[in-house]
């Protein structure tokens, strides 16, 4: 006899909890074959142009202020400098990290895990007392293969989405992993080069005799080229040779002299995986004064912002209810990562002010100084009465023109 009941949902677990992340069950998981020159974890990090670009990307969004906005009722919006999760943010989050702690390592492991950032919110009721993120032997999660909801657990404990600060990256996969190949091409040109140096691979030339030496006669020879040609003093001085040997030089063949631009490739490879300018690992060659400002606002725009909505978006989720959530939201303030040019900065907004787009109190919050008195007015401080040193004119003394109230004409 058969019972159809409901069907239990099938998931799909990608366990955090892997003590060998670069061995065979990583390389199954990331789909790397046998043999393949695919590396990652550890291994991939050890690649300069790698660890550059988690850096730059995990570095600058933990840079960034971590504000609290409320919205009031009049559509504007006002930062709430009291609010306990963002005192927590900007402060400690526990007792042994700090908010740039958390937000650089969350950033860090979605760019280099499959399963992304994650972190326990503990709360005392409803208030949220410490984030603590794991080691990633003791926190996995389960994702259900038809909806992808994710379920949590921490050491076999099943945990509540709303307790998991959860950050990830596109296609269930890092970017770590699906330049595999790219980075183990770097890593084993690295390799290359490394051995050729250490191991003295190729030497300037080889001395070639048509009869026999002997070692004595070998050992003869050697000597007497080095009294003769070692040394940088010695450059350039005429070589003589006996009983009909010759000098050959050790050519560069076409593979060997192309050796360097194959390694510059293979970091534009890098870069091209995580969206980060050539010019943030510190790759030079096509940096020019007019297009290195253009790099920076692109690397914000196209590389950065989409990693910074997804931290807003998380820490909201895990660390705001339903209903703060519509009436708070969490903002990496991007206006950091503007203030290198102060020049073109306080032209800027002294514009914004004389459009009336912003009172001088508003630019003042900008550059993170106190208000004064009298600055929450629009006015443009370059015309009329408003600029330094005009006469202030009374209410009383003003003449009415042709059509407005009080003239008599």
């Amino acid at each position: 006899m058969r019972f159809f009941g409901r069907q239990a949902p099938q998931t799909e677990r990608r366990d955090a909890n892997v003590a060998d992340e670069d061995g065979v069950l990583s390389a199954l998981w990331s789909g790397m074959a046998s043999g393949s020159v695919a590396i990652s974890g550890a291994a991939a990090l050890r690649v300069p142009a790698v660890a550059s670009c988690v850096r730059v990307i995990s570095e600058a969004a933990a840079s960034l202020p971590i504000r609290i906005m409320e919205r009031r009722g009049d559509g504007t919006e006002a930062e709430d400098l009291d609010h306990p999760i963002g005192v927590m943010l900007r402060g400690d989050v526990n007792g042994w990290t700090s908010g740039f702690d958390l937000v650089r390592d969350m950033t860090a492991d979605a760019l280099t895990k499959d399963w992304g950032g994650l972190a326990f919110v503990n709360r005392i009721g409803s208030e949220v007392r410490e984030i603590v993120r794991y080691q990633p032997s003791m926190i996995s999660v389960d994702y259900d293969s038809k909806t992808g909801e994710p379920r949590y657990r921490i050491e076999g404990m099943s945990r509540r989405s709303s307790e998991i600060l959860h950050v990830r990256g596109p296609f269930d996969r890092s970017p770590l992993t699906l330049a595999a190949e790219a980075i183990g091409a770097a890593r084993v040109m690295e390799s290359h080069a490394s051995n050729l140096f250490k191991n003295g691979a190729r030497p300037g030339g080889v001395i070639q005799s048509p009869k026999a030496l002997g070692d004595a006669g070998v050992k003869a020879m050697i000597k007497a080229w080095r009294l003769a040609h070692d040394g940088a003093e010695k450059t350039g001085k005429t070589a003589i040779l006996w009983d009909g040997a010759t000098f050959a030089p050790m050519m560069l063949n076409s593979v060997d002299s192309q050796f360097l631009e194959l390694r510059k490739f293979q970091i534009l490879e890098v870069c091209r995986a995580f969206r980060v300018p050539p010019t943030l690992v510190f790759d030079m060659d096509r940096a020019t004064f007019g297009n290195a400002e253009t790099l920076g606002r692109e690397f914000l725009v196209y590389c950065l912002e989409p990693w910074l909505r997804v931290l807003e978006n998380s820490l909201a989720r895990a660390l705001l209810t339903r209903e703060e959530r519509q009436r708070f939201r969490i903002l990496l303030d991007r206006d950091d990562l503007t203030r290198a040019d102060l020049t073109a900065r306080a032209t800027a907004i002294s514009s914004l002010i004389s459009a009336k787009v912003l009172n001088p109190n508003e630019a003042r919050s900008w550059l993170d100084l106190a208000p004064y008195n009298g600055g929450d007015e629009y006015m443009n401080p370059h015309t009329g009465s408003s600029q330094s040193g005009a006469p202030a004119v009374a209410e009383a003394d003003k003449t009415p023109t042709d059509g407005e109230p009080g003239n008599d004409t």
